[in-house]
């Protein structure tokens, strides 16, 4: 599947409006314990690589979440924007920013082992625990 060129969206308020360069299709769905908590549901994202611009940048701030990442929200409606990679600078943008896109496919699920028991999701997904995704990636954390 390519890439989504370009695609725009915005916050709840409006004030912050994000556009990006390309962006994958691949819907994913992040479980882990930060994520549920920073919402109150897993983060559902899309990867828009580190080509990312945004309009009413004085509204967002920006969260360290961990050693390796940063999560940006619109500081007048609570908006969630982004999980920022620190070393690559690499964007998860949350998927609600974009609208409907009959183009996105749910595709993934991450920390499936930190998922609660009270939810599930019926597609049939890529799944991967904690362990995997950081050895998976254990590079860009570094």
């Amino acid at each position: 599947m390519t890439d989504i060129k370009p695609s725009t969206g915005s916050c709840l308020c409006g004030l912050v409006q994000i556009e990006v360069e390309n962006m994958n299709p691949n819907v994913g769905a992040c479980h882990c314990g930060m994520c549920r908590k920073w919402g109150g549901a897993p983060f559902m994202e899309v990867n828009c690589g580190s080509k990312v611009s945004f309009a009413g940048e004085e509204h967002i701030t920006v969260f360290s979440s961990s050693n390796w990442a940063d999560r940006g929200f619109c500081a007048k409606c609570g908006s969630h924007l982004f999980y920022r990679l620190k070393s690559s600078q690499e964007y998860m943008v949350s998927v609600g920013l974009f609208g409907n896109d009959d183009r996105l496919v749910f595709d993934n699920q991450v920390f499936i082992d930190e998922k609660p028991s009270f939810y599930s999701f019926s597609n049939t997904t890529n799944d991967m625990t904690g362990a995997e995704i950081f050895a998976k990636f254990a590079h860009t954390s570094k």
